[in-house]
């Protein structure tokens, strides 16, 4: 019995790992919008940055532990596409609802997961998340105007970028766990720190503003990136896909929430196909990895392997 209790706790871990990371990070999105009034969309992403790597660093002091070179390649492409996913975020937050800007950037890991595929069946699941887009795009609110325009465009560029996050970050994790999370956004607020300085000047490291730049830190960074770094090598494919379909709806719940971002029923819809066509994606790929075919091709991955780990952390 105990032995089957700490197997069923060993897979339920890691979901709930994932599951607070995402409600941490979007709980801190909406927060950090408070920031943009005084210090605009690249100081508060600056400033959260540069927050969490002092946290982790000082937290998990990843110098302990030799990092190799090829390592360091995984890691340093990890951290710039962080931190660059991180600053077209807040600025499609400026004018794009929560709910909405993660919904468009998510297209970006589920347009690299549908690259793995090339089966009819998948066809329709694009189509789904087309039509979402067309919504998403092209219509507004019951009595708003159509999305902004450049909005959206950050939102799909972070889209972009969150894909090469988790491709990246899938490598970074397997071999070196939580210091990667530590190096990854001490690198991520090296690349963003001078945008942030740029935009806001002094007023980025102003007393007034350290307290909620800290609470955001924490919820958006240090805390989400930390759990999905532990998390990611020890969910199998379709789970992890699974879970994180349902980012967009953790985004519009916290937009709602926290930030009285009500969605038209056209909205709403477009966000569901969105989820729909990831879910589906995830439920209906073939039992190997999501990615085979990604890195028979190319060499890399995207979800962790479903298949079990072996003893010491080696698939």
């Amino acid at each position: 019995m105990s032995v089957a209790v700490a197997a069923s706790s060993s897979r339920l871990w890691p979901v709930a790992m994932l599951l607070v990371a995402m409600c941490s990070i979007q709980s801190g999105a909406s927060l950090a919008t408070s920031l943009f009034p005084m210090i605009g969309a690249a100081g508060a992403t600056a400033i959260r940055l540069i927050i969490a790597s002092v946290l982790l660093l000082a937290i998990l002091r990843p110098w302990r532990k030799a990092v190799t070179r090829k390592a360091w390649k995984s890691i340093t492409l990890y951290g710039v596409a962080l931190g660059v996913m991180n600053l077209l975020f807040y600025q499609a937050l400026k004018t794009v609802p929560l709910g909405i800007a993660v919904a468009l950037e998510f297209t970006g890991p589920l347009a690299v997961a549908l690259l793995s595929s090339r089966r009819w069946l998948d066809l329709g699941w694009v189509a789904l998340a087309i039509i979402g887009l067309v919504l998403l795009l092209l219509l507004g609110e019951d009595t708003a105007a159509p999305i902004d325009p450049a909005g959206a465009a950050f939102a799909l560029g972070a889209g972009v970028c969150w894909a090469l996050y988790i491709l990246f970050g899938q490598k970074a994790g397997a071999g070196n766990g939580t210091q990667s999370a530590a190096l990854g956004i001490t690198i991520a607020a090296v690349v963003v720190a001078p945008i942030g300085v740029m935009e806001a000047g002094s007023a980025m490291f102003s007393l007034e503003i350290l307290p909620l730049a800290l609470a955001v830190a924490v919820l958006s960074t240090a805390l989400p990136y930390t759990l999905e770094m532990i998390a990611l090598p020890r969910l199998p494919t379709h789970t992890f896909g699974t879970l994180m379909s349902l980012e967009p709806a953790v985004a519009a719940l916290s937009g709602l929430l926290f930030l009285g971002q009500t969605l038209g029923l056209l909205q709403w819809l477009a966000i569901g196909l969105v989820i729909t066509a990831s879910v589906g994606t995830t439920l209906t790929g073939r039992r190997t990895d999501v990615f085979d075919a990604l890195m028979a091709q190319r060499g890399i991955s995207f979800f962790p392997s479903s298949r079990p780990m072996k003893a010491g952390g080696s698939r």
